[in-house]
């Protein structure tokens, strides 16, 4: 399931060449990556550096609180400074965090550097995006290249988790940086050759710094305040105060935003019905799949007495079925339609998050009845949704705003775990939050056939 499956239908003035568009979505896989490599190994860290909880959730959620907040500010530069040049900067950035995490010599050094990746990533991903579009001048040829791009991301992860358990079993922890510094370290001398260089960009508007600003602050707080759940109550002051300041922060944007020229985030980009349902069903998607690796990782280690190693391997069927699906959904993408396959993507993956809820923390039925058929049936479902969505979302979007389309895609991609992910918690214990995800697929489900093709 890679972006280069599309490459032999590019027409244009630019011809996308196999090894570009394969540098592009390594790019992306890694970026996700990075976010899910500690996951696994974070146990270790915490004995490593006598972290409690609330460090252990702050660290692991510190990559994806920068990536988040910045994703909106990052697509806009991409725009304006071209995605060839805001990727090189974004690289730059993401590689000297990724050199400095596994010499950390302490728990602030090493939460400074997660700080910064995700800093460094939301530069390079929309700017991807953006440069793919460049590759991909055509709309019938992008359209088939972001039905393919759409599942990047969950490769990325379902990897992080499956490397992640597989080096700190073996090696130690810090080597869970060696695959986004490596990825960074060949991809910086690769870009000036085979990505095309920047067209002039018109700079007469202004960049939007205080929604910039405001949006930053507001998406980090909520965010914050939403991974503090996990270990503090909702009604406490720890997740309350940052909760009530991001909802400050994010109101006072929207009203800076309808006073500003070039805003941040046009009004009119999220009235389009197919972008709206496309960023929609990415979040959900992406926040069902989340959950299923967070409460199966903990549940087969600390209730079934997993090792790390064996737990990782125990998802390698999920990564299978994933890979699978993706090729065939981003050739049923053009047949379809992204409506309909992303509606089949869901009722699927419903289905799978079901079955989950109902055997999958049994343990008289074992892994290979209980855990098993969920694990299968819901990446072939999450693959197919993720590739319609991807479609739907940045579908007719102009070619000056494709940064800033990125940038909002993956904005749902990150933040949809964030905030669902806590809500999915709060309805109870691990088998409630499952069968809520299961709901909330079903009933999202039937939306995308109103997008027309």
């Amino acid at each position: 399931m890679t972006a280069v499956d599309a490459a032999p239908a590019v027409t244009g003035p630019v011809r996308a060449t196999r090894p570009a568009v394969t540098l592009l979505g390594s790019l992306q896989v890694t970026l996700i990556f990075t976010l899910a490599a500690v996951a696994v190994p974070l146990p270790e860290i915490g004995r490593r550096f006598g972290l409690a909880r609330e460090e252990l959730i702050l660290l692991s959620a510190a990559y994806g609180l920068t990536f988040a907040g910045l994703l909106l500010f990052g697509g806009r530069l991409a725009d304006r400074y071209g995605g060839r040049r805001t990727l090189l900067a974004g690289l730059l950035l993401f590689g000297a965090a990724s050199a400095a995490a596994p010499l950390a010599p302490g728990y602030a050094a090493l939460l400074g550097a997660r700080f910064a990746q995700g800093a460094g990533a939301a530069l390079v991903a929309p700017a991807a995006m953006a440069v793919l579009r460049t590759l991909f001048p055509e709309p019938p040829a992008f359209r088939r290249a972001m039905a393919s791009w759409g599942g990047l991301s969950v490769l990325g992860a379902t990897a992080g988790q499956l490397l992640g358990g597989v080096v700190s079993a073996l090696l130690s922890w810090r080597w869970a940086f060696a695959a986004p510094l490596a990825v960074t370290v060949l991809a910086l001398p690769l870009v000036p050759r085979l990505i095309p260089a920047d067209g002039p960009r018109s700079r007469a508007a202004r960049l939007d710094v205080p929604g910039a600003l405001l949006s930053t602050a507001g998406i980090l707080s909520v965010s914050y305040g939403l991974v503090l759940t996990d270990a503090r109550p909702w009604g406490s002051a720890p997740v309350l105060v940052p909760l009530g300041a991001g909802a400050v922060l994010l109101a006072v944007l929207l009203a800076v935003e309808r006073r500003t020229a070039d805003p941040l985030l046009p009004p009119d980009f999220l009235r389009d019905g197919r972008r709206a349902l496309g960023l929609a069903a990415t979040a959900l998607t992406a926040a069902g799949t989340s959950t299923v690796f967070v409460l199966f990782s903990l549940h087969l280690q600390e209730e079934r007495g997993w090792s790390a190693l064996r737990t990782s391997a125990a998802f390698v069927p999920f990564a299978v079925a994933l890979l699978v699906s993706g090729r065939v959904s981003g050739r049923l993408v053009g047949r379809l339609g992204p409506g309909a396959v992303t509606a089949g993507g869901l009722a699927t993956g419903a289905a799978g998050l079901g079955l989950l809820a109902l055997t999958g923390f049994d343990g008289r039925l074992g892994y290979g009845h209980g855990v098993l058929p969920g694990l299968v049936l819901l990446p072939l479902g999450a693959a197919a949704a993720f590739a319609g969505a991807a479609v739907l979302a940045t579908d007719r979007v102009p070619a000056a705003r494709t940064g800033l389309a990125g940038g909002v895609h993956n904005t749902a991609m990150e933040v949809g775990p964030t905030v669902l992910f806590a809500l999915l918690l709060a309805t109870g214990g691990d088998r409630a939050s499952l069968a809520a995800a299961a709901v909330l697929f079903a009933l999202a489900a039937p939306l995308p056939r109103l997008a027309r093709r």
